[in-house]
C-alpha cells in the first residue's frame, strides 16, 4: 500500500512540474521578449544615445551597468556593441570593457570622402531616373527645412529633416546598397550634427544647397545633381574641420 500511494505522489508531482513549465512556456510565448528582438531594441536605444551624445566621446562603459540601463541582458548588450563597433559608435576592448568612439579628424576627412563618392554617385543617378512630380514634391519640402538659432528642439527636427533628405536621395536611386550605404552614414553625421548644438554650433542653413540638388534632379541634370551634391557635402566638411578644431567633443 505504501509503495503504491508513494508512485501516486510521485505521478502528481511530475503532473505539477509538467502543468507549470507549460504555463512558463505560454507566459513566455505571450508576454516575453525573444532575445532576438531585446538585442534589437538595446541596440537601437544605445545607438540613439551615443549619436544625441548621451556618452561622452572616449567613455568607458561596463557590460553590467548597460544591461541595467536597458533593461536587458548581458548577451543582448554585447550583441549590440559588437554592431556598435562595425559601426564605428563604440570600441570593445577585451578585459576592459566598451569605449565610446571619438569623433577625430581623420575619420572625418575619411567620412566626408565616402560621402562624396557615395552620395554624388546617388543624385546622378536620382537624376537619370524618371520620377514624376508629385515623387519629387516631398523632397523639395525637406530641402526648405530651416531651424531657428539657439533653439535646441528646432535643430533636432532639422537634423531629422537633414536624415530625410539624404536618405530621400538614395531611394530614388532604387539601389539597395547605395540606400543602405547612404542610411548607415548619417548615424555619424547625426552625431556630428548632435556634437555641434552641445558646442553651441548651429551652423548656416543648406536650404540653398539642397534647393540646388532638388533643382537639378527635377531637370535630369545628372552632372549637376552629381557637383551640387559633392559641394554641398565639401561645404559641410569644413564647417566641421573649423569646429572640431576647438571643440572637446570632437
Amino acid at each position: 500500500m505504501k509503495k503504491k500511494a508513494l508512485t501516486r505522489d510521485k505521478t502528481r508531482r511530475k503532473g505539477g512540474s509538467s502543468h507549470r513549465t507549460g504555463g512558463l512556456k505560454m507566459r513566455t510565448a505571450l508576454g516575453g521578449e525573444s532575445n532576438g528582438t531585446l538585442s534589437q531594441r538595446v541596440y537601437q536605444a544605445l545607438k540613439k544615445d551615443i549619436i544625441t551624445g548621451q556618452y561622452q566621446p572616449g567613455e568607458a562603459l561596463s557590460e553590467k551597468a548597460l544591461a541595467k540601463r536597458y533593461h536587458g541582458s548581458r548577451t543582448p548588450v554585447r550583441e549590440a556593441a559588437v554592431r556598435l563597433q562595425q559601426e564605428h559608435l563604440m570600441r570593445i576592448v577585451a578585459n576592459r570593457g566598451y569605449f565610446i568612439t571619438h569623433i577625430t579628424i581623420q575619420w572625418v576627412n575619411e567620412l566626408y570622402e565616402f560621402r562624396a563618392a557615395v552620395e554624388g554617385a546617388s543624385a546622378e543617378l536620382a537624376a537619370q531616373k524618371n520620377w514624376d512630380q508629385a515623387t519629387l514634391d516631398p523632397l523639395a519640402e525637406l530641402a526648405n527645412t530651416e531651424h531657428k538659432v539657439d533653439d535646441r528642439a528646432s535643430y533636432v527636427r532639422f537634423i531629422e529633416a537633414d536624415t530625410a533628405f539624404h536618405n530621400a536621395i538614395a531611394q530614388l536611386t532604387r539601389n539597395p546598397l547605395l540606400i543602405r550605404a547612404v542610411a548607415d552614414m548619417r548615424s555619424q553625421m547625426e552625431r556630428i550634427m548632435y556634437a555641434s548644438i552641445d558646442a553651441g554650433y548651429y551652423g548656416e542653413l543648406p536650404v540653398r544647397e539642397h534647393c540646388g540638388i532638388v533643382e537639378a534632379i527635377q531637370n535630369r541634370d545628372a552632372a549637376l545633381a552629381r557637383k551640387r551634391m559633392c559641394d554641398h557635402i565639401y561645404i559641410s566638411k569644413d564647417k566641421v574641420l573649423r569646429l572640431a578644431s576647438g571643440n572637446s567633443r570632437l
